[in-house]
């Protein structure tokens, strides 16, 4: 298993929220910092800002369905925004299959470059021992 590198970012999504952290540790161990967590903007009938996720609201997509996708879209911009702005070297993945689906197609070849691995698994409200149990 590959070591991670202090500094890592590491993003932990479902459908609806992230929760975002930095390795702190020193290459050798891993311990991670949480930073604030990140969650859909404006919820409503029409999605965030009336876009779905690709710009144009799907008619069979239910509420739900459009909000996942649509905040799926708004984490692969925000990744895509501050790989291109260098405010992270790595990036580790790990979001439930449904959204990593999602946000796979959109990420800038900027963000794959950065990218240490993906995990497809729901982490969003487990433990941080059990997160960093996923990455070692």
């Amino acid at each position: 298993m590959q070591q991670i590198p202090e500094g890592t970012l590491v993003v932990v999504a479902d459908g609806g929220s992230a929760r975002v952290f930095t390795n702190v540790g020193n290459g050798r161990t891993l311990q991670l910092k949480q930073h604030e967590e990140l969650q859909i903007q404006d919820i409503s009938a029409q999605g965030v800002s009336g876009q779905g996720p690709s710009g144009a609201v799907p008619k069979d997509m239910s509420i739900s369905q459009l909000n996942e996708a649509t905040f799926a879209k708004q984490l692969a911009q925000q990744l895509n925004d501050d790989a291109l702005n260098n405010r992270y070297s790595h990036l580790i993945l790990i979001a439930d299959p449904k959204t990593l689906g999602h946000i796979r197609p959109q990420l800038h070849k900027e963000v794959e470059s950065r990218l240490l691995r993906d995990i497809a698994k729901d982490l969003t409200n487990a433990p941080l021992e059990d997160i960093q149990r996923a990455l070692s």
